[in-house]
C-alpha cells in the first residue's frame, strides 16, 4: 500500500457557496501540491456553469497539473443524473506516489475490487448526453438555470444583501445582516413573511452560519414569483 502525506480536496464549484476558484488560485494549489508531495482531487461536477474566462473548467488547464491531481466529474449536474449515479475519474499516467509507482494502478486495484461498474442502460443514457443533439439540451437547460441564479443574485443585491456565487454556479450564498439574527431566525423569518423557502448556510456546517443558500434549480416562473415575494417583503439592508 502505497501513501502521500497529504490530500486536498478541491471543490471548483462551491456547494453552498457557489465560489470558484480562479486560475491563479488553482496555480497556487499546484504549486503547493508539488511543494508538499500532496494529491489534489479536483471535483468539476459544476464546471459546465463556467462562464467567466480566469475559472478553468478542468485542473489539467493548469501547468504542472498532470503531475499532482486527480479530477472527478459526473453527469449529475451535466443532465440531472444524481441519482443515476454515473461518472468518472481521471488519474494522469504521470501522477505517481513518491517511490514512482503510478497511482492509478492503486485506484483501478479499488475500483475493480469494490464496483461492478454501471449498468448498459445507465451508460446508454451517458451517451446520449454526448450526442450533438443531448449536448444541446445541457447546454441549453444550464443556460436557464444560470439566468435563474441572476435573477436570484440581482434580487437579494437589490435588497440590499452582500451576494456571493451566482455567476459561475447555480447556487447564491447571501450574507445576512446581524438584525436578522442567526440562520435559522433568517429562515423562519422569511418564510413567514414571503411563504419562500431558503436554506439556513448553518445546515452546511459551522463556517455557513450567518447566511443563506438559494438555489437555481427551479422552473423560472417560481423563481420569479419567490424574486417579487422577497422583493416586496423584506426591508431594504442598511449598509
Amino acid at each position: 500500500m502505497h501513501y502521500v502525506s497529504h490530500l486536498l480536496l478541491l471543490v471548483v464549484n462551491s456547494n453552498p457557496t457557489g465560489a470558484a476558484a480562479t486560475k491563479v488560485q488553482l496555480e497556487d494549489l499546484v504549486k503547493l501540491c508539488k511543494e508538499r508531495g500532496s494529491i489534489l482531487v479536483f471535483d468539476a461536477a459544476y464546471a459546465p456553469f463556467i462562464r467567466s474566462d480566469n475559472v478553468p473548467k478542468s485542473i489539467f488547464e493548469v501547468e504542472g497539473a498532470r503531475d499532482v491531481a486527480i479530477e472527478v466529474n459526473s453527469f449529475s449536474k451535466y443532465a440531472g443524473f444524481t441519482g443515476v449515479r454515473l461518472g468518472w475519474t481521471v488519474i494522469p499516467s504521470s501522477l505517481t506516489f513518491s517511490d514512482g509507482t503510478p497511482v492509478r494502478n492503486d485506484f483501478n486495484r479499488v475500483m475493480t475490487t469494490a464496483f461492478n461498474g454501471a449498468s448498459n442502460i445507465v451508460q446508454n443514457g451517458g451517451l446520449a448526453c454526448l450526442d450533438d443533439e443531448g449536448l444541446a439540451e445541457i447546454n441549453h437547460l444550464i443556460d436557464y438555470y444560470l439566468e435563474n441564479a441572476k435573477i436570484l443574485r440581482e434580487t437579494m443585491e437589490g435588497i440590499g444583501f452582500d451576494v456571493y456565487g451566482g455567476t459561475d454556479a447555480p447556487y447564491i450564498f447571501v450574507k445576512l445582516p446581524e438584525s436578522m439574527g442567526g440562520s435559522w431566525d433568517a429562515f423562519q423569518t422569511i418564510l413567514e413573511k414571503t411563504q419562500v423557502v431558503t436554506i439556513p448556510g448553518a445546515g452546511f456546517g459551522p463556517g455557513g452560519e450567518g447566511y443563506l443558500r438559494l438555489s437555481a434549480f427551479a422552473p423560472r416562473e417560481a423563481v420569479e414569483e419567490a424574486c417579487s415575494r422577497l422583493s416586496k417583503e423584506l426591508a431594504p439592508v442598511e449598509a
